[in-house]
């Protein structure tokens, strides 16, 4: 496993202010190795590598792997969200919360209302269809706050086409794509593996934002999924959000570590990846103990 250049980001919110690239091997843990809370095992360094960048490590086995003189550093904590698609759609409806259940029925009767009475839902699986999925979405992602913000729209490259196609020949591939007067509002694409539907890419026009058409399409993908009664497990991935609390109905707790050779320049790296945090988790505190939520958000934008 190769090193690759990795941006490590100083952020506000969504927007990144500015990163430091260091060359570092990822490992990424999947849902199931953080369920079992497995301690990955970590490929020898190039030289000229910087490190490693590890995943969803289960918070329980953060002491367990092994530094070898590298320096350690939690990035970040966070639950791992998932839904547990065995339970049926109705036992899973009625484990959200009412207001979550109120509020995503009125935001569908409103985007229903605007596309003639019904939503208009469109689903894709197929080799055919997924390329057609794509074809519409890529340009929808191009608006959106994670192409714009985040640097993670819909991939447009041919190797990540190539990559869903084959993924759909297996029946490995679900997307979907939600439309208003024939407009594309929000979109979802989901790859399959060992029973785990993965939450890899989505999001939404903002100037639909209000009616929340990216979680009216996730609850009828949830409906849809719950259906086929063949997958275990739909994987929020890492990292935390309000959506991904809002539907879930587990979790793990996990950290991203990062784990750097100790040179000079990763020794500053630390050093300000560990101050910037700090400033920032310090404010959001005040933000809270304040009240200054909504003030916060607009500056976000």
């Amino acid at each position: 496993m190769s090193a690759t250049r990795l941006p490590l980001r100083f952020q506000v919110g969504a927007r990144t202010l500015f990163a430091v690239e260091r060359r570092l091997v990822r490992v990424a843990l999947s849902l199931d190795d953080a369920l079992a809370a497995r301690v990955p095992t970590l490929p020898a360094l190039d030289r000229d590598a910087d490190g490693y960048a590890i995943t969803s490590l289960p918070i329980a086995q953060l002491g367990a792997v092994a530094a070898g003189g590298l320096i350690a550093f939690v990035r970040q904590r966070y639950t791992r969200y998932f839904i547990d698609l065995t339970t049926g759609y109705e036992a899973y409806l009625a484990a959200l919360s009412a207001d979550t259940r109120s509020g995503i029925k009125r935001k569908a009767k409103k985007l229903a209302q605007a596309s003639g009475g019904a939503l208009d839902v469109r689903r894709f699986r197929t080799p055919a269809e997924i390329e057609a999925f794509h074809a519409v979405a890529r340009d929808l992602s191009r608006k959106t706050y994670q192409a714009k913000l985040l640097g993670g729209g819909l991939p447009e490259d041919a190797r990540f086409v190539q990559a869903m196609l084959t993924l759909a020949a297996a029946d490995a591939a679900r997307a979907w794509l939600l439309y208003v007067e024939e407009q594309p509002v929000a979109y979802l694409y989901c790859p399959i593996e060992h029973g785990t539907v993965r939450y890899d890419h989505v999001g939404h026009d903002p100037d639909f934002a209000d009616v929340s058409p990216g979680s009216v399409l996730q609850m009828e993908a949830m409906r849809d999924l719950f259906a086929e009664g063949c997958h275990r497990r739909f994987d929020f991935t890492e990292g935390e959000g309000q959506h991904k609390r809002q539907f879930a109905t587990d979790g793990v707790a996990c950290a991203d570590l990062l784990l750097l050779r100790p040179t000079l320049v990763n020794r500053a790296t630390v050093a300000a990846l560990s101050a910037f945090d700090g400033g920032m988790a310090q404010a959001k505190q005040a933000v809270n103990r304040l009240g200054l939520h909504a003030i916060a958000k607009r500056i976000r934008r």
